[in-house]
């Protein structure tokens, strides 16, 4: 095996859950291959590097082993060097800033009234 298709090969590495997925971030210009934008079906060889854009973030990885088949998480990194920045994958986690409105147990449902309360101290946040 000397090429594989990228898609393929991006769902093989568990950087895609499908391989449909996988080909839909290929054809919608998310995916480069050795700085040049790839389609589903353009081959990927070892030493190639691949840039992929995830929401806000580019992950980077660098080919190393070619595979056709899913592997385990822990064999990914025998196939692709992840050369993604820190920052990047910081982008990734969703924020932690979030605020938690507790009630006792067993108080059930919120009233109208309080149900009021709760809507005007959202609408002051901005959320």
């Amino acid at each position: 095996m000397d090429t594989v298709r990228i898609d393929k090969y991006l769902w093989a590495i568990r950087v895609f859950k499908t391989r449909s997925d996988a080909a839909d971030a290929c054809n919608g210009n998310k995916v480069r291959l050795n700085g040049a934008t790839a389609k589903a079906a353009k081959a990927v060889k070892p030493g190639d590097t691949l840039e992929i854009r995830r929401g806000s973030a580019l992950l980077s990885y660098r080919v190393l082993k070619l595979s056709e088949s899913r592997m385990g998480a822990a064999l990914v990194p025998e196939f692709a060097e992840n050369l993604t920045p820190q920052e990047e994958l910081d982008k990734l986690r969703p924020p932690r800033e979030t605020i938690v409105l507790q009630r006792d147990k067993g108080s059930g449902r919120p009233t109208k009234k309080e149900r009021r309360q709760l809507e005007d101290l959202m609408d002051t946040l901005d959320f």
